[in-house]
């Protein structure tokens, strides 16, 4: 029996320890610990990569959220279109910013079904989230001209929940540099990690990327004044100068959990469905989702074999408990999948044996049922 581990933070960093030792000294000795220059590096670097003009590093990817649904002014009749397959944080920023939530449908690929976005705009929608999950990119080009074709007379604004989705790609532009904002996240289980929460935003308005440098700091526009009460939602320089080695190796890892996806694809039984990639887009693999009959009981196979799977997202975010005295119709696939999907190990630490091994068992799980 072969040990295969879902995630393994401490491999995961190793081959980066001595750097990030110097680099966590070289902050320590600095006595700069909030925003400066590391931060700054970061931020210039981030943008180039991810192709757009300003980046605004944040607290956390849910801050990022938050505070690009406060830069557009998000009032309580405005509609914040979404998806409930995702983490809690692409819809609870809604009701934090102030706005209402309207969930939509989603693919099979578990991405918002843009066909259903249309019937779903009315005069109170201010902004769509658009979350490109497990790392593939949603068709936000074909969002973006359902939103002009819909003649509304307001601004419908773009906001691109890549937290799932660093360096991932449609027609030739990296996501977050699609839409008004793009939102990353550098948890820990990312693809692009921080050592403990983080995040950024990246945009091409510089009136709205002046209003974040100033809303992420308390509303200062230095040290002695504010100009608006908001939140302390800042990248600190500790994690900016630990995220400034990992972006030099995130091309690496994409590559790795590529090749893993690829083998999955290609050596997993038929019996069940792949999300694969889109013309012209490249996935990073976040999480590698199957979708597939007998899910608990495969997931209790793998277990008792060695292998660690996990289910990314058991219950929608219009089950929890905080909708509990809402009813929400029309979200049939969303609830239908929620029931089918587990998310295999591919971390870029583990070796190809191991994926081998997951797939071998895998298969003699469906051969045996």
């Amino acid at each position: 029996m072969i040990k295969v581990p879902y995630v393994d933070l401490v491999k995961q960093n190793q081959p980066l320890k001595k750097k990030i030792t110097k680099n966590f000294l070289k902050v320590l000795n600095s006595g700069n610990y909030i925003l400066g220059k590391e931060l700054e590096i970061f931020e210039n670097k981030f943008k180039k990569y991810i192709g757009s003009n300003f980046c605004v590093g944040v607290g956390s990817g849910t801050d990022a959220l938050y505070l690009s649904l406060k830069a557009i002014g998000l009032k309580k009749s405005d509609e914040v279109l979404t998806v409930s397959q995702s983490y809690l944080a692409s819809a609870s920023c809604i009701n934090l910013a102030g706005g209402k939530i309207k969930f939509v449908d989603i693919r099979n690929d578990l991405n918002i079904n843009e066909d259903l976005i249309l019937k779903n705009l009315n005069k109170n929608t201010r902004a769509i989230i658009v979350v490109h999950l497990t790392g593939r990119p949603a068709n936000i080009g074909k969002i973006k001209n359902i939103i002009k074709k819909s003649k509304l007379p307001q601004k419908i604004y773009l906001i691109e929940d890549c937290s799932q989705a660093a360096g991932s790609i449609i027609n030739n532009k990296k996501v977050g540099s699609i839409g008004d904002f793009g939102c990353f996240s550098f948890h820990p289980l990312k693809n692009l990690a921080a050592l403990g929460d983080g995040g950024a935003i990246v945009l091409n308005n510089r009136k709205n990327y002046k209003w974040l440098l100033k809303a992420r700091n308390h509303g200062h526009p230095n040290r002695d004044d504010c100009d608006f009460f908001s939140h302390n939602m800042r990248l600190d320089t500790l994690q900016a100068t630990f995220l400034n080695l990992k972006l030099e190796e995130l091309e690496k890892t994409i590559k790795i959990r590529r090749k893993f996806a690829k083998y999955y694809q290609k050596n997993i039984s038929k019996k069940v469905i792949h999300i694969k990639e889109s013309i012209n887009t490249r996935s990073t693999y976040h999480t590698y989702i199957i979708i597939c009959s007998q899910r608990d009981a495969l997931k209790k196979y793998l277990l008792k074999k060695g292998i660690d799977t996990k289910i990314h997202y058991p219950k929608p975010i219009h089950e929890m408990n905080v909708f509990k005295n809402k009813k929400f119709n029309n979200l049939i696939n969303t609830e239908a999948l929620s029931k089918q999907i587990l998310s295999l190990p591919i971390a870029e630490y583990l070796s190809i044996n191991q994926i081998k091994y997951v797939t071998k068992t895998i298969n003699e799980f469906y051969e045996k049922k």
